[in-house]
């Protein structure tokens, strides 16, 4: 039997999901009772979203020229944030289709994909999808696959994953251009982790594409990163329904149970080996994804009663069971003297934690409070150690801080050339370096940028599809960190300092957003019996003052006629009263305070 590994790669909403469901039906792996829209997609989130979030391996057959083809494809998701899904699938692969919108053409994440790919030395097959629309252009769309992938137009498949027109001359191409997989290199057994979940009953299910020998029910196996042993209790291939196998021989893909108990005890990357007879050394695994955005989640109540648990205790609970099924974000126990306890979480990008956020809501079945999203800042000591913080209040000393690094990302932007100007004067506003410029057609160019992360996370996008109409893309990635004039902005409510409200930002931007959130105070705390200076302030220097003026009593109202002074005494009796009591009273701050400030956009 001939066996094929390919990868369903595109930008998001392009028709990914969709042709993986064709190629369930067309060949006969899902009947036409069972079959169903985004059948890959089992996750109530994915769903809704019509997005992909975990990537899906499913092992189908079809017969080209009499011979019979096994065919291991993995569904992968199309945004930036799961980038780092896409990776992992291509490592298991040999070839991967590259599926653009005949109505949008070439989009930002198209590329990014498709030099993932070539990084990962895999043949393309180009597939220009959805051409039953009546406003499909696929012949413009080939020219621009040629003009910015360099794939030739003339070698671009047609096709439309809606009706199933072109999808049988897809699988015979596959069959024909995806090449086989490579001959073993060594005769001791190695399979590459690629992905794994973890079920309530069975442990870890660990999905893995065999590259050396054979693993067989029974076997005993060792993770060659970990040092870990167990004995395979099942083997099997997602036919798309998970159907036991005995064995999983050389270049298949399946999932393997060995009664793992907790999931940090598999890593993805990790090379599996036989205990008997191991091998000498692993396989190329992947770079750790990185979290790049975090923001503290807190329980929205802190009383009551969650059967005998507080709040607290069922969003720890909610956090650790989605760390199961999720190991790319991160968290840690936090505190906030508005907000009480609570998780500082790191995540991939923005849809990433707002993902996580509603994953927990539904399936932990807890409110959540959710700060304003921050980077990671590396610091540079005098000493010469560097630190990597995720929170402002934990920034040191500032005489003991020789520069502050933040993540700096390549931008690519593909847009109507109508709009380059406007989209210029909004990366120039957010510090952003122009790098160059590409034709893609008569109607859209591709810009390059350099900018920093801070300044895309909060509403950059909102802001790039407003200026296109829609019609604009964005692919970013992290290139490293790069010194700037950043500081710490205190705010200081009646001259004391609110450590849960300080933020890291620019010089230049620092007066504007010390502003913002000043007025914003001053709108959420309430009137006391004496006068409140908010301040915002770098060092010991003061850049930004609003005052909430204190209830007064008109102590005047019953002093009829007589000489002025009598009035003043009362005055300046009050006066002094207002001042002691400023002295010895504290201020109270609601919690809608800290909530309107850590929520308030950036």
């Amino acid at each position: 039997m001939h066996v094929r590994n390919f990868s369903i790669i595109a930008h998001i909403d392009h028709g990914k999901s969709t042709l993986a469901d064709r190629l369930l039906q067309f060949t006969k792996a899902v009947s036409e009772r069972d079959a169903r829209d985004q059948l890959l997609d089992t996750m109530d989130l994915e769903r809704e979203r019509g997005i992909t979030i975990k990537a899906s391996a499913v092992t189908i057959h079809h017969t080209w020229q009499g011979e019979d083809y096994q065919l291991n494809f993995i569904d992968t998701p199309g945004h930036v944030d799961f980038a780092y899904e896409v990776s992992r699938a291509l490592t298991a692969c040999e070839g991967a289709i590259l599926v653009v919108d005949a109505t949008q053409g070439v989009e930002a994440q198209t590329v990014a994909n498709a030099y993932l790919a070539v990084e990962n030395d895999l043949e393309l097959i180009p597939v220009v999808n959805k051409i039953d629309l009546p406003t499909a252009r696929p012949q413009e769309v080939a020219m621009e696959i040629e003009q910015v992938l360099g794939l030739p137009a003339e070698e671009c498949l047609y096709c439309s994953a809606k009706t199933g027109e072109g999808v049988a001359e897809l699988l015979d191409r596959i069959c024909e251009r995806l090449p086989p997989p490579a001959p073993p290199e060594t005769d001791k057994t190695r399979a590459l982790i690629f992905d794994s979940r973890y079920d309530d009953y069975r442990g870890v299910i660990v999905y893995c594409r065999v590259f050396d020998g054979a693993l067989r029910v029974g076997d005993r196996i060792r993770m060659l990163g970990t040092g870990r042993h167990y004995t395979i209790t099942e083997l099997g291939r997602h036919t798309p329904t998970p159907t036991r196998v005995d064995e999983l021989v050389h270049a298949e893909v399946g999932y393997l149970v060995a009664s793992i108990r907790a999931l940090e005890d598999v890593r993805v990357g990790d090379t599996i080996t036989l205990d008997t007879d191991p091998a000498d050394k692993p396989l190329p695994g992947y770079r750790e994804p990185k979290q790049m955005v975090f923001c503290e989640f807190y329980p929205a109540t802190t009383t009551g009663d969650s059967g005998r648990k507080g709040e607290f205790e069922t969003l720890r609970d909610a956090i650790e069971k989605l760390r199961l099924n999720d190991a790319s974000f991160v968290f840690d126990a936090t505190h906030s003297e508005a907000l009480g306890f609570g998780f500082r979480c790191g995540f991939l990008g923005l849809l990433h934690m707002e993902i996580i956020q509603q994953r927990l809501e539904r399936e932990g079945g807890v409110e959540i409070v959710q700060t304003a999203p921050t980077v990671s800042y590396q610091i540079v000591l005098r000493d010469g150690s560097v630190k990597e913080i995720h929170n402002p209040a934990d920034l040191p000393d500032p005489s003991t801080i020789e520069s502050v690094r933040e993540p700096l990302v390549k931008l690519e932007i593909i847009c109507p050339t109508e709009n380059i100007g406007d989209l210029m004067k909004l990366c120039d506003g957010r510090r952003g370096t122009y790098k160059g410029q590409r034709f893609i057609s008569q109607t859209r160019q591709m810009l390059d940028f350099e900018l920093p992360l801070a300044e895309i996370i909060y509403d950059f996008h909102d802001k790039l599809k407003s200026i296109t109409r829609g019609y604009g893309t964005m692919d970013y990635e992290i290139i490293g960190y790069h010194a700037d004039k950043l500081v710490k902005v205190d705010i200081l409510v009646n001259e004391v300092a609110v450590e849960a409200m300080s933020l890291i930002c620019h010089r230049q931007a620092a007066e504007k957003r010390s502003r913002a959130i000043l007025q914003t105070l001053r709108k959420q705390i309430a009137r006391h019996q004496f006068e409140i200076p908010l301040q915002a302030a770098i060092g010991g220097k003061i850049i930004a003052r609003e005052t909430i003026k204190a209830v007064r009593k008109n102590v005047t109202a019953k002093c009829y006629g007589g000489d002025v002074t009598r009035k003043r005494k009362l005055l300046e009796k009050q006066k002094k009263g207002k001042k002691r009591m400023k002295m010895v009273g504290s201020v109270s701050i609601p919690q809608e305070a800290f909530l309107a400030v850590l929520t308030t956009e950036q």
